[in-house]
């Protein structure tokens, strides 16, 4: 008698780094930092929803259309977003996939991001500008966690990929990609420095 076992719905996560991404990233903090000062809007929204930090997601989230420098990191994630949609073997049939949002999220002492998905689109990702040290990971939970009911736990010598969570590190310079239905989160930042990062979607339009 024979038996196997097989590894279905993989969940895949795209990461890579820049190269010599030390003055493109010096630029991009230069101009979060002005954009924090003048956006009324977003420090507003901030003060209620990001706690301890300032994000533009609810004023200037799309500001790969408005701006050079977010304009250039959109396309450097260009190529990589192409070979991922490839990687998971998409038929976009007659569409495309196109970053529609694009913001900033700095983060000070204690500010966090609760678990969430991005509704309404395809994928999603993140790219880091300053990580200090001490900073929080970027947390991605097991999207079947909701149906596992009376699962043992994981044992903590399990590889990676079937644990209940994958912690990332990040570094400045780094980005990630992941299907934007993926449940993720930060959690509260440790450091009395800045953590800076850019949050992007894509949709199938």
């Amino acid at each position: 008698m024979s038996s196997r076992i097989e590894l279905v719905f993989p969940t895949y996560l795209y990461s890579g780094k820049f190269p010599s991404a030390g003055r493109f990233n010096r630029e991009l903090a230069r101009e979060i930092v002005a954009l924090e000062k003048i956006d009324g809007p977003g420090l507003i929204w901030s003060r209620d929803s990001y706690v301890g930090g300032y994000s533009s997601y609810a004023s200037e989230c799309k500001l790969h259309l408005t701006s050079p420098n977010f304009a250039e990191l959109e396309k450097r994630l260009r190529p990589h977003m192409q070979k991922f949609v490839r990687k998971l073997n998409w038929n976009l049939v007659d569409r495309k996939i196109r970053m529609t949002t694009c913001w900033v999220n700095s983060m000070g002492f204690a500010a966090h991001h609760t678990l969430h998905v991005h509704p309404g689109c395809a994928l999603s990702g993140v790219y880091y500008v300053n990580v200090p040290p001490h900073s929080s990971p970027f947390l991605i939970e097991d999207p079947r966690m909701a149906q596992m009911m009376s699962s043992p736990p994981r044992k903590h010598s399990a590889p990676s990929r079937e644990q209940s969570f994958i912690t990332v590190t990040p570094k400045a310079g780094e980005f990630m990609l992941f299907e934007s239905w993926m449940r993720h989160e930060v959690p509260p930042h440790r450091s009395k420095q800045r953590r800076v990062s850019v949050s992007f979607n894509y949709e199938w339009i």
